[in-house]
């Protein structure tokens, strides 16, 4: 079925019910009656261009979707969907880049909407340390594939369990949020690879203020937390999917460690 098909109203009310809002609660935030987004909905009435952008902004419809919504409306899109190669984003990726680089020596990395990696810092190196399934590493690298599948990272995670359970929680989130076939269909596969549980019990939480990864280095454990970082304000649909992940060591042990491996790095570089 094409956006063609689909009308605005139905779009709508979709996104409403994904959102788990009442008729009365989208009205209500919209500051329209609810007779009116009745109506909207059930195509009794057409809504204006500046109506289907309203209320797509409070629905928090994701970019690329509220071009489909104004498609189906009848309207042309608003927002630019460019490739990162594009020179118009030149200055954007560049700085991405640079807060890549900034992080070092501890690994940051790049991804688009469907977590393929778009560009990681040097720093990045003890994750792709001992991966046997190396068409993983085949463009275009799937962060979390790459993560839990038992030929990726997933052997080395110490707290695979726990660590499974955060990365498809968020994976959850994500395509619930933005109704993403590709991202229903990663979360279908990831969670049938191995689950580092010994039983069907969901994985224990353990104590803290955030989920830690710990990864095996050798005869080392490094911990880390880490954060997600995202344009402000974007116009551009391919900018708006951008997020950078930034790990920093939980412990002064893996601090020590990444500062050593940076400073060999650096040695090898030069020699």
């Amino acid at each position: 079925m094409t956006t063609s098909d689909i009308s605005a109203g139905s779009l709508i009310r979709e996104w409403r019910t994904r959102r788990r809002m009442s008729q009365l609660d989208l009205a209500m935030e919209a500051d329209i009656s609810q007779r009116h987004l009745s109506f909207v909905e059930s195509g009794r009435a057409q809504p204006s261009r500046e109506m289907v952008l309203h209320l797509a902004e409070q629905l928090s419809i994701p970019l690329r979707q509220r071009n489909q919504l104004l498609l189906a409306a009848g309207f042309a899109p608003s927002f630019s969907e460019r490739p990162l190669t594009d020179a118009t984003l030149a200055p954007a990726m560049a700085a991405v880049e640079t807060v890549l680089k900034g992080h070092e020596p501890f690994p940051a990395l790049a991804v688009d909407r469907h977590w393929n990696l778009v560009s990681a810092n040097a720093a990045i190196a003890p994750f792709l340390a001992d991966i046997s399934e190396q068409s993983l590493l085949q463009s275009p690298v799937n962060v979390l594939r790459l993560s839990l599948h038992p030929g990726g990272v997933a052997p080395r995670i110490v707290n695979l369990a726990e660590w499974r359970a955060h990365l498809l929680e968020r994976l959850k989130h994500l395509s619930d949020a933005a109704g993403d076939p590709v991202l229903i269909d990663l979360e279908r596969e990831l969670r049938a690879y191995p689950s580092g549980l010994k039983s069907s019990r969901p994985a224990p939480v353990e104590p803290g203020i955030v989920h830690p990864l710990r990864l095996a280095h050798g005869d080392q454990v490094l911990s880390f937390i880490s954060t997600i970082t995202v344009f402000g304000t974007p116009l551009d649909v391919t900018l708006s999917e951008l997020a950078i992940e930034s790990f920093f060591p939980a412990d002064e042990q893996t601090r020590a460690m990444l500062v050593r491996l940076a400073k060999e790095r650096a040695n090898a570089t030069s020699s």
